[in-house]
């Protein structure tokens, strides 16, 4: 499943964006650079019911913002993403993705 899966699955399951999830860590002070991410899990569980790995997706995002490592863009693999930058506000207004631009027949 690819990062950007995990964050439309945790929208499916709470009803939350990514974005509306890193302003109520932020109302925790939850960004704050020393929180431990176990904090954040708990927080995550309790409140959501959000597994670890779903957990640690939005930890992610709350701490480090949209960006994640090139290594995991269009490697074809079940994990890869479309782009390095995540869509934070919502499945229903994600752009769509760019399609292939069609090749004139000769």
């Amino acid at each position: 499943m690819s990062f950007q899966a995990y964050l439309d699955n945790i929208e499916e399951k709470t009803g939350l964006t990514p974005r509306q999830f890193i302003e109520l860590a932020h109302e925790r002070g939850y960004d704050d650079p020393a929180t431990k991410s176990g904090v954040i899990v708990d927080w995550l569980n309790a409140d959501y019911d959000l597994g670890r790995g779903h957990a640690m997706a939005l930890v992610h995002v709350i701490k480090n913002g949209a960006k994640i490592d090139a290594k995991h863009v269009g490697t074809g693999t079940a994990h890869s993403d479309e782009s390095d930058t995540l869509w934070l506000d919502g499945k229903a207004s994600k752009p769509a993705a760019p399609s292939a631009a069609p090749t004139a027949a000769h």
